[in-house]
């Protein structure tokens, strides 16, 4: 296996573990916003213990894709990290604070207390999921680098008008995930309102998935038309526009489970566009095609790259394993009452 191969291979796999974690800590980030539009006591409940069980053992595809990156192409680590650096401390300030929330909310039995922690619960899922999207956007669209690969605009740079419209998008599909998980957790009551709220992110879902796509190809033409698989982004835009059609139907049905699986398919679509419109590409360099990082000039040693092939191949089947076995074990309804994680 040559050295373009495994850097290859790694793209694809990294591609697949960030595919994972957004389907999984998606629905933790889509209850987590609803949980702010929650009036009832019970309903609060219901919500943090349908994502009580879950949320840690789905961050660990997070950190497996981040250090995947880290060790298969430091280059795009050390670029978008540094770059990044400000965003991504409030993703982790906000990711500390939902995990606080879920552990100490119902520690204290005062409103004040719950409502502090309901309010850093919704707003430490709300901004992950932003600024996740925006992100991805600025490294569809493209980042300022120089010729050593160092990022040279800062936070405001990065808040630009495609970056947030492709965040936007992705919070509006984070709630829809979210409520459709909620319904298909919960019991009637909920139900109904998480139907409400499933129909009504869905719709912002959609009409932001036009635009975007229609952004993309009048605005960014560099993302999938120098290409050698041209075209199949569009295949893929429509693939994935009929999908959210479907997901529209099977909400409107009050089928919670398949609307699950249509939104998780629907993402799959989503991460293929993207892994399309960057290859061989990682990050596009913004107006400076000849400072992009590519899986060749950005991707470490074949040593390395084959010690790390080795090392997924022994440990990835544990973290599988016990992702399928958790949502086995503690699948079904949820309860009423507060629960201890």
């Amino acid at each position: 296996m040559t050295h373009l191969h495994l850097q290859m291979i790694w793209f694809l796999l990294i591609g697949v573990l960030l595919l994972v974690y957004t389907i999984l800590d998606g629905y933790d980030l889509g209850a987590g916003f609803w949980h702010l539009f929650a009036k009832k006591e019970e309903h609060k409940n219901q919500i943090l213990n349908s994502v009580g069980p879950f949320w840690d053992g789905n961050e660990v595809w997070l950190l497996t894709g981040g250090g995947a990156l880290f060790a298969a192409f430091p280059h795009v680590y050390a670029t978008v990290f540094s770059g990044f650096y400000f965003a991504l401390m409030l993703v982790l300030l906000a990711l500390i604070c939902r995990a606080v929330s879920i552990e100490y909310r119902n520690k204290v039995d005062s409103p004040g207390w719950k409502r502090t922690w309901d309010l850093l619960f919704g707003l430490g899922s709300t901004l992950p999921a932003l600024l996740f999207g925006v992100a991805l956007g600025n490294v569809l669209r493209g980042i300022p680098l120089n010729e050593s690969h160092t990022f040279m605009g800062n936070f405001f740079t990065l808040l630009n008008p495609y970056a947030l419209l492709f965040g936007l998008t992705g919070l509006a599909m984070f709630m829809a995930h979210g409520a459709v998980y909620i319904g298909m957790k919960s019991d009637k009551d909920l139900g109904e309102l998480a139907g409400k709220w499933a129909k009504a992110s869905w719709f912002i879902y959609l009409v932001l998935f036009i635009i975007l796509n229609i952004s993309t190809v009048v605005f960014k033409r560099h993302l999938g038309l120098d290409n050698p698989i041209i075209g199949l982004n569009t295949v893929v835009a429509m693939f994935v526009l009929i999908d959210v059609m479907l997901l529209g139907y099977a909400i409107k049905r009050g089928e919670f489970g398949r609307a699950f699986m249509m939104s998780a398919l629907g993402m799959a679509g989503l991460w293929l566009m993207v892994g399309v419109g960057l290859f061989p590409n990682i990050v596009y360099a913004l107006d400076a095609p000849e400072y992009n990082l590519t899986i060749t000039n950005a991707s470490s040693s074949m040593l390395t790259l084959k010690t790390m092939s080795i090392i997924a191949l022994i440990g990835m089947p544990f973290v599988i394993g016990y992702t399928i076995w958790a949502q086995r074990v503690l699948g079904g309804k949820v309860s009423v009452e507060p629960e201890e994680y």
